[in-house]
């Protein structure tokens, strides 16, 4: 038999980072309920309150918020006065879990991880088997959290720096020119784009019915309906209408043939077109990449983009987690010639391409 030499300290600061990261999943469960039921708002728009306080304007039981009110304040989220024992929220900490249209709101993505666990006995036939699981197996809160995480964050920075990074790119679309979201879910860059730019029309394709649907509805809300239209169709089968712009947010890593994707794109857009592309940031290499970002991004690659992919049938499999060497690589397969990376930011590479 093998003796092996445990170091005691290391053992034990591994035990307390297991416990930490366990913490922080019952933690998810209580931010989730705690914006659904208006607990955040109701403090960032009244200040420190006691739990009988926030209790009689939430209409909510008492004895339920004072343990929610206690797990915020040892998780940090919230600040605990004993003098008055009252709970405060404070503006940072409410940018993060009561303002919905702030780009760094989170409340929605616990959604996704909820959605994991959910689908976890699909999950081990997947690993089993090497099958796929299309996104439309996937619980439902899969679809919404993503949708709501990313939300947020192109509403910041899509049109006031991505798009004006671009060469050409915004005064085209003032000018007027046909715009395609390919892998466009919920429709929020769509709309997003079609509200900033009155004079151009917008596309929005995605293979997900439901997705299509809320799309339609988004659209619908902002008033946008008139310039704005989404279709059910796989990303290489869309009409070739001669697109001044092609997008994919977030979206190309999930298709079974990334490369035939942008092969279509390609013959999409017109002469002086040009391609963006964005992706999860990551490097080039693993040990450059071991970082909570990308923990949380391998994570969601092993169960949802990879599993998505490869029940697209694919075998260029690129993962939440391919780097700009990568994508490069698969864009000059596809015929762009001129790629360059135009922004960046922790979680997303912006990339344009032109052919």
């Amino acid at each position: 038999m093998t003796t092996t030499t445990v170091d005691e300290t290391a053992l034990q600061a591994f035990v307390l980072k297991a416990v930490d990261d366990l913490a922080a999943g019952y933690l998810g469960v209580m931010v989730s309920i705690g914006s659904r039921l208006g607990l955040y708002r109701a403090l960032a728009e009244s200040g420190p309150l006691t739990s009988a306080q926030l209790a009689g304007r939430t209409d909510c039981a008492e004895r339920y918020l004072r343990d929610w009110l206690s797990s915020q304040a040892a998780a940090g989220y919230l600040d605990y006065h004993p003098a008055d024992a009252t709970f405060e929220l404070r503006p940072e900490q409410a940018l993060v879990l009561a303002d919905e249209s702030s780009a760094v709101y989170i409340p929605p993505a616990w959604n996704v991880p909820a959605a994991m666990w959910s689908d976890e006995a699909k999950a081990l036939h997947a690993f089993r088997t090497g099958e796929g699981i299309a996104w439309g197996d996937h619980d439902p809160r899969l679809a919404h959290g993503t949708a709501a995480f990313y939300r947020n964050g192109y509403r910041a920075s899509l049109t006031s720096q991505w798009l004006p990074a671009m060469d050409g790119v915004v005064a085209a679309l003032e000018r007027g020119i046909a715009v395609a979201d390919v892998g466009s879910g919920h429709g929020h860059t769509t709309v997003l784009m079609a509200e900033a730019f009155p004079n151009s029309r917008f596309y929005g394709y995605d293979s997900h019915a439901p997705s299509v649907s809320e799309a339609r509805r988004n659209a619908r809300v902002a008033g946008v309906e008139e310039r704005v239209s989404f279709a059910q169709v796989h990303a290489d089968e869309y009409d070739l209408l001669g697109f001044g712009l092609i997008c994919f947010f977030d979206s190309l890593h999930d298709m079974g043939d990334p490369v035939g994707a942008l092969e279509r794109a390609a013959k999409a857009l017109t002469p002086d077109g040009a391609l963006l592309l964005v992706e999860p940031n990551a490097a080039d290499r693993l040990e450059d990449n071991l970082s909570v970002v990308a923990q949380t991004y391998y994570a969601a690659s092993s169960m949802i983009c990879a599993a998505h992919s490869l029940s697209d049938g694919g075998d260029l499999v690129l993962g939440a987690q391919a780097g700009p060497a990568r994508l490069t690589e698969v864009l000059g397969a596809a015929g762009f010639t001129r790629v360059r990376i135009v922004a960046e930011t922790p979680f997303n590479l912006v990339i344009e391409a032109k052919r």
